[in-house]
């Protein structure tokens, strides 16, 4: 076959003007396509717009009640002392009053539990003398605020003979005019971890150790001002987050952070 006879005819090929629409066509689809995903990404942004990177609380890992001793060749104190099924601990936490003007909170503290806190203080706080903890933590926010209600308001706080008061639940003990742990209760800290609440990067949100290194800050400060030294936060920070550091009832008595009280 010749290479004139190869050729396609002029009148099949497309002219300029319709490979000119073509273009246009083209354009206006990719238009669209850009327009399309730009009012998806202001919807996103809006319904995200102040909500921070992770999570305000920054609490880390479900608060999981007996962890293991930090201290080599230490004897789980909290097991030992654990009358509370873990089961039960790990629930969110409830609020009963009882006989003596004891407030019991059991259970996790989980985000909001510092608002039920409130409501109930503002229902019977006339009758409320002690808030008695019996917690493998939660929520750092949370835990903060009832502390200080609890400083606010002049109560006291105690853990009680078989009790557990971990990871973020002795800063609620912290701000009791008294405080009080049984000989045989588990007091203990570890380090904060922080937990990301959606998988984009949006700006301006804080890095996880940023954002670790100031909820320490905070934390420190206010166990400063509610009159306990500030080494109980050290030997949290010194502690992996699947460990436990357990106060002997020595060293919550040093550190200002409870007394011992009767068996």
């Amino acid at each position: 076959m010749s290479a004139r006879s190869s050729r396609v005819p002029a009148a099949d090929r497309p002219s300029l003007a319709a490979r000119a629409e073509a273009v246009v066509l083209r354009a206006i689809f990719v238009g669209l396509l850009v327009l399309t995903a730009t009012v998806l990404g202001r919807d996103l942004m809006e319904q995200l717009d102040g909500a921070p990177m992770f999570a305000p609380e920054t609490p880390w890992p479900p608060a999981e009640p007996y962890l293991p001793s930090s201290r080599p060749g230490e004897a789980d104190p909290g097991r030992r002392a654990g009358t509370t099924p873990e089961e039960r601990l790990r629930e969110p936490m409830t609020l009963e009053l009882v006989a003596g003007g004891r407030l019991e909170a059991v259970g996790t503290i989980t985000p909001g539990t510092a608002e039920r806190f409130a409501e109930e203080i503002a229902r019977r706080g006339d009758y409320v003398e002690t808030v008695v903890l019996d917690s493998p933590g939660g929520s750092v926010q949370d835990a903060l605020a009832m502390s200080r209600l609890i400083r606010e308001r002049e109560l006291d706080t105690a853990v009680e003979t078989g009790a557990l008061c971990a990871s973020s639940c002795p800063l609620i003990l912290a701000g009791g005019v008294e405080r009080r742990a049984a000989g045989d209760a588990a007091v203990g800290v570890h380090q904060i971890t922080t937990v990301k609440t959606a998988g984009l990067a949006l700006p301006g949100a804080e890095p996880d150790m940023v954002q670790a290194q100031r909820v320490s800050a905070e934390i420190q400060r206010h166990l400063v001002e509610m009159g306990v030294d500030a080494e109980v936060w050290f030997h949290a920070m010194e502690t992996p987050p699947r460990e436990m550091y357990y106060f002997t009832p020595e060293e919550l008595a040093a550190l200002k952070l409870a007394e011992r009280a009767a068996d």
